[in-house]
Protein backbone atom coordinates (compact mmCIF):
# COMPACT_ATOMS: atom_id res chain seq x y z
CA UNK A 1 0.00 0.00 0.00
CA UNK A 2 2.87 2.05 1.03
CA UNK A 3 4.52 1.59 -2.46
CA UNK A 4 1.06 2.39 -4.31
CA UNK A 5 0.83 5.68 -2.66
CA UNK A 6 4.44 6.39 -2.72
CA UNK A 7 4.47 5.72 -6.80
CA UNK A 8 1.45 8.14 -6.70
CA UNK A 9 3.25 10.88 -5.26
CA UNK A 10 6.58 10.59 -7.73
CA UNK A 11 4.25 10.89 -10.43
CA UNK A 12 2.35 13.47 -9.55
CA UNK A 13 5.44 15.43 -9.21
CA UNK A 14 6.19 14.77 -12.76
CA UNK A 15 2.77 15.83 -14.28
CA UNK A 16 2.45 19.10 -16.49
CA UNK A 17 -0.30 20.30 -14.31
CA UNK A 18 -0.08 20.42 -10.35
CA UNK A 19 -2.84 17.81 -9.74
CA UNK A 20 -3.91 16.30 -6.09
CA UNK A 21 -5.47 13.19 -5.12
CA UNK A 22 -7.79 12.58 -2.18
CA UNK A 23 -7.42 8.47 -1.67
CA UNK A 24 -10.32 6.24 -0.22
CA UNK A 25 -9.83 6.71 3.73
CA UNK A 26 -9.77 10.50 2.63
CA UNK A 27 -5.86 11.35 2.65
CA UNK A 28 -4.49 13.89 0.13
CA UNK A 29 -1.48 13.44 -2.55
CA UNK A 30 -0.59 16.83 -4.35
CA UNK A 31 -1.00 20.04 -3.47
CA UNK A 32 -3.69 22.05 -2.01
CA UNK A 33 -3.34 24.65 -5.16
CA UNK A 34 -3.65 21.97 -8.12
CA UNK A 35 -5.53 22.63 -10.73
CA UNK A 36 -6.75 19.11 -11.09
CA UNK A 37 -8.82 17.04 -8.85
CA UNK A 38 -8.93 13.32 -8.24
CA UNK A 39 -11.41 12.01 -6.07
CA UNK A 40 -10.73 8.01 -5.84
CA UNK A 41 -13.34 6.09 -4.00
CA UNK A 42 -11.15 2.51 -4.57
CA UNK A 43 -7.84 1.58 -4.52
CA UNK A 44 -8.26 0.35 -7.72
CA UNK A 45 -9.02 3.75 -9.52
CA UNK A 46 -5.78 5.28 -7.46
CA UNK A 47 -3.97 2.22 -9.36
CA UNK A 48 -5.44 3.35 -12.38
CA UNK A 49 -3.68 6.71 -12.12
CA UNK A 50 -0.61 5.44 -11.02
CA UNK A 51 -0.35 3.09 -14.21
CA UNK A 52 -1.18 5.10 -16.44
CA UNK A 53 -3.99 3.51 -17.56
CA UNK A 54 -6.49 6.13 -18.58
CA UNK A 55 -9.05 4.83 -19.99
CA UNK A 56 -10.15 2.87 -17.51
CA UNK A 57 -9.71 5.62 -15.05
CA UNK A 58 -12.00 7.51 -17.64
CA UNK A 59 -14.64 4.03 -17.23
CA UNK A 60 -13.80 4.93 -12.98
CA UNK A 61 -14.88 8.47 -13.55
CA UNK A 62 -18.47 7.19 -16.13
CA UNK A 63 -19.10 4.78 -13.31
CA UNK A 64 -18.89 7.19 -10.50
CA UNK A 65 -15.82 5.23 -8.88
CA UNK A 66 -13.68 8.49 -8.86
CA UNK A 67 -14.48 12.59 -9.49
CA UNK A 68 -12.75 14.56 -11.33
CA UNK A 69 -12.57 18.16 -11.01
CA UNK A 70 -11.24 20.80 -13.33
CA UNK A 71 -11.24 22.35 -16.99
CA UNK A 72 -11.02 19.80 -19.65
CA UNK A 73 -7.93 21.07 -20.75
CA UNK A 74 -6.09 20.82 -17.87
CA UNK A 75 -7.61 17.29 -17.08
CA UNK A 76 -6.24 15.98 -20.59
CA UNK A 77 -2.72 17.75 -19.97
CA UNK A 78 -3.02 15.86 -16.96
CA UNK A 79 -3.94 12.61 -18.63
CA UNK A 80 -0.97 12.90 -21.14
CA UNK A 81 1.58 13.44 -18.69
CA UNK A 82 0.33 9.94 -16.85
CA UNK A 83 1.11 7.99 -19.82
CA UNK A 84 4.05 5.26 -19.56
CA UNK A 85 3.72 5.24 -23.67
CA UNK A 86 2.44 6.18 -26.50
CA UNK A 87 -0.83 5.15 -26.92
CA UNK A 88 -0.30 4.64 -30.78
CA UNK A 89 2.58 2.20 -29.58
CA UNK A 90 0.42 0.33 -27.11
CA UNK A 91 -2.50 0.25 -28.90
CA UNK A 92 -1.10 -2.45 -31.07
CA UNK A 93 -0.15 -4.71 -28.20
CA UNK A 94 -3.57 -4.40 -26.28
CA UNK A 95 -5.78 -5.08 -29.55
CA UNK A 96 -6.32 -8.22 -31.25
CA UNK A 97 -3.58 -10.71 -33.63
CA UNK A 98 -3.97 -10.11 -37.26
CA UNK A 99 -6.02 -13.54 -37.00
CA UNK A 100 -7.98 -12.37 -34.27
CA UNK A 101 -8.92 -8.86 -35.91
CA UNK A 102 -10.09 -10.05 -38.99
CA UNK A 103 -12.72 -12.02 -37.46
CA UNK A 104 -13.96 -9.95 -34.58
CA UNK A 105 -14.26 -7.34 -37.41
CA UNK A 106 -16.57 -9.57 -39.40
CA UNK A 107 -18.70 -10.54 -36.60
CA UNK A 108 -19.62 -6.44 -35.66
CA UNK A 109 -20.15 -5.76 -38.93
CA UNK A 110 -23.12 -7.71 -40.32
CA UNK A 111 -25.73 -5.04 -41.18
CA UNK A 112 -27.78 -6.07 -37.66
CA UNK A 113 -25.07 -5.46 -35.64
CA UNK A 114 -23.66 -1.66 -37.75
CA UNK A 115 -27.60 -0.84 -37.28
CA UNK A 116 -27.62 -1.43 -33.57
CA UNK A 117 -24.03 0.53 -33.11
CA UNK A 118 -25.13 3.50 -35.05
CA UNK A 119 -28.69 3.42 -32.77
CA UNK A 120 -26.53 2.93 -29.64
CA UNK A 121 -24.55 6.52 -30.77
CA UNK A 122 -26.85 8.92 -33.24
CA UNK A 123 -29.88 7.90 -31.38
CA UNK A 124 -29.14 8.96 -28.08
CA UNK A 125 -31.17 12.02 -27.79
CA UNK A 126 -31.13 14.83 -30.54
CA UNK A 127 -31.54 17.79 -27.29
CA UNK A 128 -27.91 16.55 -26.33
CA UNK A 129 -26.06 17.02 -29.66
CA UNK A 130 -27.90 20.12 -30.36
CA UNK A 131 -26.25 21.52 -27.11
CA UNK A 132 -22.98 21.42 -28.19
CA UNK A 133 -22.91 20.98 -32.23
CA UNK A 134 -23.19 24.09 -34.81
CA UNK A 135 -26.82 25.08 -35.65
CA UNK A 136 -26.51 22.70 -38.85
CA UNK A 137 -25.72 19.69 -36.38
CA UNK A 138 -22.47 18.81 -38.60
CA UNK A 139 -20.93 15.65 -36.59
CA UNK A 140 -17.62 15.64 -38.41
CA UNK A 141 -14.40 17.70 -38.72
CA UNK A 142 -14.80 21.57 -39.30
CA UNK A 143 -12.27 23.32 -41.69
CA UNK A 144 -11.20 26.40 -40.23
CA UNK A 145 -10.76 28.57 -43.89
CA UNK A 146 -10.10 31.82 -41.92
CA UNK A 147 -8.04 31.70 -38.48
CA UNK A 148 -10.88 33.55 -36.87
CA UNK A 149 -13.65 31.84 -37.53
CA UNK A 150 -16.34 30.22 -35.07
CA UNK A 151 -17.39 26.83 -35.06
CA UNK A 152 -20.55 27.37 -37.45
CA UNK A 153 -18.57 29.47 -40.04
CA UNK A 154 -15.93 26.73 -40.18
CA UNK A 155 -18.72 23.55 -40.58
CA UNK A 156 -20.29 25.96 -43.61
CA UNK A 157 -16.81 26.25 -44.79
CA UNK A 158 -16.23 22.56 -44.62
CA UNK A 159 -19.37 21.86 -46.82
CA UNK A 160 -18.52 23.89 -49.28
CA UNK A 161 -14.61 22.97 -49.06
CA UNK A 162 -15.82 19.22 -49.98
CA UNK A 163 -18.82 20.27 -52.41
CA UNK A 164 -15.62 22.40 -54.69
CA UNK A 165 -13.43 19.82 -54.42
CA UNK A 166 -16.04 17.26 -56.16
CA UNK A 167 -16.61 20.21 -58.76
CA UNK A 168 -20.35 19.80 -57.76
CA UNK A 169 -22.66 21.38 -60.61
CA UNK A 170 -26.34 21.74 -60.77
CA UNK A 171 -28.46 19.46 -61.89
CA UNK A 172 -25.78 16.40 -61.24
CA UNK A 173 -26.80 13.32 -59.05
CA UNK A 174 -25.48 13.46 -55.63
CA UNK A 175 -25.30 10.67 -53.05
CA UNK A 176 -23.86 11.23 -49.73
CA UNK A 177 -23.53 7.70 -46.95
CA UNK A 178 -23.62 8.27 -43.51
CA UNK A 179 -25.75 11.75 -44.26
CA UNK A 180 -25.93 12.56 -40.33
CA UNK A 181 -28.47 15.11 -40.01
CA UNK A 182 -28.44 16.51 -43.57
CA UNK A 183 -25.57 19.06 -43.15
CA UNK A 184 -23.94 18.46 -46.30
CA UNK A 185 -26.77 16.71 -48.58
CA UNK A 186 -28.79 20.32 -48.09
CA UNK A 187 -25.98 22.35 -48.57
CA UNK A 188 -25.04 20.61 -51.85
CA UNK A 189 -29.05 20.88 -53.01
CA UNK A 190 -29.69 24.54 -51.81
CA UNK A 191 -25.90 26.41 -53.17
CA UNK A 192 -25.02 23.41 -56.08
CA UNK A 193 -28.41 22.57 -57.47
CA UNK A 194 -28.11 18.94 -57.80
CA UNK A 195 -30.03 15.99 -56.84
CA UNK A 196 -29.51 14.60 -54.04
CA UNK A 197 -30.02 10.94 -51.76
CA UNK A 198 -28.97 10.44 -48.54
CA UNK A 199 -28.58 7.36 -46.83
CA UNK A 200 -28.29 6.68 -42.87
CA UNK A 201 -28.66 3.65 -40.18
CA UNK A 202 -30.07 6.23 -37.63
CA UNK A 203 -33.75 6.73 -37.47
CA UNK A 204 -33.66 9.77 -35.39
CA UNK A 205 -31.54 11.08 -38.21
CA UNK A 206 -33.70 9.74 -40.85
CA UNK A 207 -36.97 11.55 -39.24
CA UNK A 208 -34.85 15.01 -39.13
CA UNK A 209 -33.66 15.40 -42.44
CA UNK A 210 -36.99 14.07 -43.98
CA UNK A 211 -38.42 16.75 -42.26
CA UNK A 212 -35.94 19.09 -42.75
CA UNK A 213 -36.68 18.28 -46.90
CA UNK A 214 -40.17 19.14 -46.47
CA UNK A 215 -39.58 22.08 -44.92
CA UNK A 216 -37.32 23.87 -47.38
CA UNK A 217 -39.72 22.56 -49.88
CA UNK A 218 -36.90 20.16 -51.27
CA UNK A 219 -38.67 16.30 -51.87
CA UNK A 220 -38.47 16.68 -55.66
CA UNK A 221 -35.05 16.45 -55.69
CA UNK A 222 -33.66 15.65 -52.22
CA UNK A 223 -34.29 12.43 -50.07
CA UNK A 224 -33.16 10.66 -47.36
CA UNK A 225 -32.92 6.79 -47.32
CA UNK A 226 -32.79 4.59 -43.65
CA UNK A 227 -30.60 2.28 -45.56
CA UNK A 228 -27.70 0.14 -45.19
CA UNK A 229 -25.00 0.68 -47.75
CA UNK A 230 -24.84 -2.30 -48.90
CA UNK A 231 -28.49 -2.51 -49.72
CA UNK A 232 -27.90 0.41 -52.48
CA UNK A 233 -29.19 -0.10 -55.54
CA UNK A 234 -26.71 -0.22 -58.67
CA UNK A 235 -28.55 0.56 -61.59
CA UNK A 236 -28.74 3.96 -61.68
CA UNK A 237 -25.45 5.51 -61.10
CA UNK A 238 -24.07 8.92 -59.79
CA UNK A 239 -22.15 11.79 -60.57
CA UNK A 240 -20.70 12.46 -57.38
CA UNK A 241 -20.31 10.70 -54.16
CA UNK A 242 -19.25 11.98 -50.43
CA UNK A 243 -18.77 9.99 -47.35
CA UNK A 244 -18.20 12.09 -44.49
CA UNK A 245 -17.33 10.21 -40.83
CA UNK A 246 -18.32 6.97 -42.03
CA UNK A 247 -16.06 4.61 -43.44
CA UNK A 248 -14.33 4.55 -39.64
CA UNK A 249 -17.68 2.31 -39.23
CA UNK A 250 -17.59 -0.32 -41.77
CA UNK A 251 -14.90 -2.64 -40.60
CA UNK A 252 -11.15 -3.09 -41.48
CA UNK A 253 -12.05 -6.81 -43.65
CA UNK A 254 -14.70 -4.73 -45.13
CA UNK A 255 -12.70 -1.75 -46.45
CA UNK A 256 -12.12 -3.14 -49.79
CA UNK A 257 -15.84 -4.15 -50.64
CA UNK A 258 -16.91 -0.58 -49.37
CA UNK A 259 -15.31 1.20 -51.88
CA UNK A 260 -15.69 -1.81 -54.81
CA UNK A 261 -19.48 -0.56 -53.81
CA UNK A 262 -18.47 3.00 -54.32
CA UNK A 263 -16.77 2.39 -57.18
CA UNK A 264 -19.94 0.47 -58.91
CA UNK A 265 -22.03 2.94 -57.55
CA UNK A 266 -20.14 5.76 -59.02
CA UNK A 267 -20.51 7.06 -63.16
CA UNK A 268 -17.24 6.90 -65.81
CA UNK A 269 -15.48 10.29 -64.50
CA UNK A 270 -17.11 10.93 -61.59
CA UNK A 271 -15.61 11.54 -58.51
CA UNK A 272 -15.83 10.30 -54.87
CA UNK A 273 -15.13 11.90 -51.65
CA UNK A 274 -14.22 10.36 -48.93
CA UNK A 275 -13.39 11.94 -45.07
CA UNK A 276 -12.65 9.80 -42.24
CA UNK A 277 -10.67 9.31 -38.68
CA UNK A 278 -7.49 7.54 -39.10
CA UNK A 279 -5.01 6.00 -36.98
CA UNK A 280 -1.71 7.87 -36.44
CA UNK A 281 0.37 4.40 -36.18
CA UNK A 282 0.32 1.89 -39.45
CA UNK A 283 -0.46 -1.14 -37.40
CA UNK A 284 -2.89 0.10 -34.24
CA UNK A 285 -6.67 -0.14 -35.37
CA UNK A 286 -7.45 1.98 -31.55
CA UNK A 287 -5.69 3.88 -28.78
CA UNK A 288 -3.76 2.15 -26.04
CA UNK A 289 -4.00 2.61 -22.99
CA UNK A 290 -7.41 1.84 -22.44
CA UNK A 291 -8.36 4.91 -24.60
CA UNK A 292 -9.68 2.77 -27.70
CA UNK A 293 -11.75 0.46 -25.24
CA UNK A 294 -13.31 3.11 -23.41
CA UNK A 295 -14.59 4.55 -26.72
CA UNK A 296 -15.61 1.17 -27.96
CA UNK A 297 -17.79 0.78 -24.81
CA UNK A 298 -18.94 4.20 -24.18
CA UNK A 299 -19.35 5.78 -27.59
CA UNK A 300 -18.44 4.41 -31.10
CA UNK A 301 -19.03 0.31 -29.94
CA UNK A 302 -17.99 -1.09 -33.47
CA UNK A 303 -15.29 1.84 -34.68
CA UNK A 304 -12.30 0.54 -36.49
CA UNK A 305 -9.20 3.10 -37.27
CA UNK A 306 -7.22 2.34 -39.97
CA UNK A 307 -3.93 4.27 -41.20
CA UNK A 308 -3.94 6.69 -43.77
CA UNK A 309 -1.65 4.32 -45.98
CA UNK A 310 -4.56 1.42 -45.61
CA UNK A 311 -7.02 3.35 -46.70
CA UNK A 312 -5.08 4.54 -50.37
CA UNK A 313 -4.62 0.93 -50.14
CA UNK A 314 -7.93 -0.33 -49.88
CA UNK A 315 -9.46 2.06 -52.07
CA UNK A 316 -7.38 1.30 -55.29
CA UNK A 317 -8.19 -2.44 -54.31
CA UNK A 318 -11.78 -1.71 -54.87
CA UNK A 319 -10.65 0.15 -58.58
CA UNK A 320 -10.56 3.77 -57.13
CA UNK A 321 -7.51 6.22 -57.63
CA UNK A 322 -7.02 8.63 -55.01
CA UNK A 323 -5.93 11.92 -56.84
CA UNK A 324 -5.85 14.22 -54.06
CA UNK A 325 -5.18 13.86 -50.01
CA UNK A 326 -5.90 16.39 -47.76
CA UNK A 327 -4.61 16.33 -43.84
CA UNK A 328 -7.21 17.96 -41.67
CA UNK A 329 -6.11 16.84 -38.34
CA UNK A 330 -4.89 20.46 -36.39
CA UNK A 331 -8.72 21.54 -37.88
CA UNK A 332 -10.20 18.50 -36.12
CA UNK A 333 -8.78 19.31 -32.88
CA UNK A 334 -10.20 22.68 -32.87
CA UNK A 335 -13.36 21.51 -33.68
CA UNK A 336 -13.81 19.16 -30.79
CA UNK A 337 -12.28 21.85 -28.61
CA UNK A 338 -15.02 23.76 -29.47
CA UNK A 339 -17.70 21.14 -28.99
CA UNK A 340 -16.56 20.44 -25.73
CA UNK A 341 -16.22 23.89 -24.36
CA UNK A 342 -19.66 23.98 -25.69
CA UNK A 343 -21.08 20.91 -23.41
CA UNK A 344 -18.93 22.24 -20.83
CA UNK A 345 -20.79 25.58 -20.97
CA UNK A 346 -24.47 23.76 -20.47
CA UNK A 347 -23.62 20.52 -18.47
CA UNK A 348 -26.65 21.49 -16.47
CA UNK A 349 -28.56 21.34 -19.54
CA UNK A 350 -27.16 18.18 -20.10
CA UNK A 351 -27.75 16.37 -16.97
CA UNK A 352 -31.70 17.41 -17.41
CA UNK A 353 -31.95 16.54 -20.84
CA UNK A 354 -30.22 13.27 -20.26
CA UNK A 355 -32.17 11.87 -17.32
CA UNK A 356 -31.51 9.37 -14.91
CA UNK A 357 -28.16 7.35 -14.07
CA UNK A 358 -27.37 6.06 -17.71
CA UNK A 359 -27.88 9.71 -18.68
CA UNK A 360 -25.63 10.85 -16.48
CA UNK A 361 -22.98 8.32 -17.35
CA UNK A 362 -23.76 9.33 -21.22
CA UNK A 363 -22.93 13.09 -20.16
CA UNK A 364 -19.58 12.05 -18.52
CA UNK A 365 -18.72 9.89 -20.90
CA UNK A 366 -19.24 12.44 -23.57
CA UNK A 367 -17.07 15.23 -21.74
CA UNK A 368 -13.95 12.54 -21.62
CA UNK A 369 -14.58 11.72 -25.18
CA UNK A 370 -14.66 14.76 -26.35
CA UNK A 371 -12.03 17.08 -24.93
CA UNK A 372 -9.73 13.35 -25.21
CA UNK A 373 -10.17 13.31 -28.81
CA UNK A 374 -9.39 16.71 -29.30
CA UNK A 375 -5.69 15.85 -27.14
CA UNK A 376 -5.35 12.82 -29.37
CA UNK A 377 -6.13 14.90 -32.72
CA UNK A 378 -3.53 17.52 -31.14
CA UNK A 379 -0.52 15.23 -30.41
CA UNK A 380 -0.71 12.36 -33.72
CA UNK A 381 -2.10 9.85 -32.26
CA UNK A 382 -5.05 9.67 -34.45
CA UNK A 383 -5.82 11.82 -37.89
CA UNK A 384 -8.46 12.66 -40.44
CA UNK A 385 -7.85 12.62 -44.31
CA UNK A 386 -10.01 13.47 -46.98
CA UNK A 387 -9.22 11.27 -49.98
CA UNK A 388 -10.65 12.58 -53.81
CA UNK A 389 -10.85 9.92 -55.82
CA UNK A 390 -12.16 8.55 -59.35
CA UNK A 391 -12.73 5.41 -61.29
CA UNK A 392 -8.84 4.02 -61.74
CA UNK A 393 -8.38 5.35 -65.56
CA UNK A 394 -10.67 8.32 -65.47
CA UNK A 395 -9.36 11.02 -67.97
CA UNK A 396 -10.60 14.75 -68.22
CA UNK A 397 -11.71 14.56 -72.08
CA UNK A 398 -11.06 18.18 -73.11
CA UNK A 399 -7.59 18.07 -71.60
CA UNK A 400 -6.06 15.21 -72.25
CA UNK A 401 -6.68 12.73 -74.72
CA UNK A 402 -9.55 10.19 -73.68
CA UNK A 403 -13.15 9.26 -73.04
CA UNK A 404 -15.09 12.25 -72.34
CA UNK A 405 -16.94 13.42 -69.43
CA UNK A 406 -16.16 14.96 -65.79
CA UNK A 407 -13.66 13.62 -63.84
CA UNK A 408 -10.56 14.84 -61.61
CA UNK A 409 -9.44 18.27 -63.00
CA UNK A 410 -5.87 18.72 -64.97
CA UNK A 411 -4.83 21.28 -62.17
CA UNK A 412 -6.55 21.62 -58.17
CA UNK A 413 -6.72 25.15 -58.53
CA UNK A 414 -10.56 24.62 -59.35
CA UNK A 415 -10.74 24.01 -55.48
CA UNK A 416 -10.15 27.32 -54.81
CA UNK A 417 -11.48 29.95 -57.04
Amino acid sequence: MNALFSHAERQLAALPVPVQITLPDGGRLGPDNAKVRFTTKTLRSLSHLVRGRVGELGADYVEGRIDIQGTMRDVMAAAAGMLHESPVASGNRNWFSAVGKRGVSIIRHTREHDARQIEFHYDLSEAFYALWQDPRRVYSCAYYRDSNMDLAQAQEAKLDHICRKLDLQAGERFLDIGAGWGGLLLWAAEHYGVDATGITLSRNQHAHVTRLIEEKGLSGRVRMMLLDYRDLDESRSFDKIASVGMFEHVGQVYLKSYFSKIRRLLRPGGLVLNHGITAGGTSNSQLGSGMGDFIEKYIFPGGELVHASRVLESLSDGGLEAVDLENLRPHYARTLWAWSDNLEARLDEAYRILEGSRGAKAVRAYRLYLAGCAMAFERGWISLQQVLCQVQGSVKGDELDGPPGQAYPFRRDYMYR
